[in-house]
């Protein structure tokens, strides 16, 4: 029997407290995972990092983190932002985290435990949580299964 992991990922924009925070307390995860770049941003709303932290412990019993290390570079989202060029984005951000060796400074206990990559994208097609789920899941020495949440 093979070994099998599921990586999570969630986005904030479009989704009520409610809504987001009961994906999360079903998904069965115990940690969530921030990777924005800008997590402490007024329109982030109830997602913002410190009121964020607490509501995960109230509402769905999570952890959270701050995974910088998966956080796309400042100049890759302005150039992103000023050409909308997804293709030289996604290259960009996948080559940042390679160099970084991202998979490295997670503890994988965090996995095995349950996370969810958190981003604010409503759909994670041209969210960078996609692209750090897809390469950590390449990273693993089990079967990943990805689901968005």
């Amino acid at each position: 029997m093979t070994a099998e992991l599921t990586i999570y990922t969630i986005g904030f924009t479009k989704k009520s407290a409610e809504a987001f925070f009961e994906s999360l307390r079903k998904s069965g995860a115990k940690h969530l995972l921030d990777i924005r770049f800008n997590n402490r941003s007024q329109l982030a709303g109830f997602a913002k990092k410190n009121d964020l932290n607490y509501f995960l412990r109230r509402i769905a019993n999570m952890e959270y983190h701050e995974v910088r290390i998966l956080a796309p570079e400042e100049s890759v989202l302005k150039r992103y932002r000023k050409t909308g060029d997804w293709a030289a984005y996604e290259r960009d951000y996948l080559e940042a985290i390679e160099l970084r060796h991202a998979e490295d400074h997670i503890p994988s206990l965090l996995f095995e435990e349950g996370a969810v990559l958190l981003c604010s994208e409503a759909e994670p097609t041209y969210c960078h949580r996609r692209l750090a789920a897809e390469y950590l899941a390449r990273t693993k020495p089990v079967d990943v299964k990805i689901v968005h949440l």
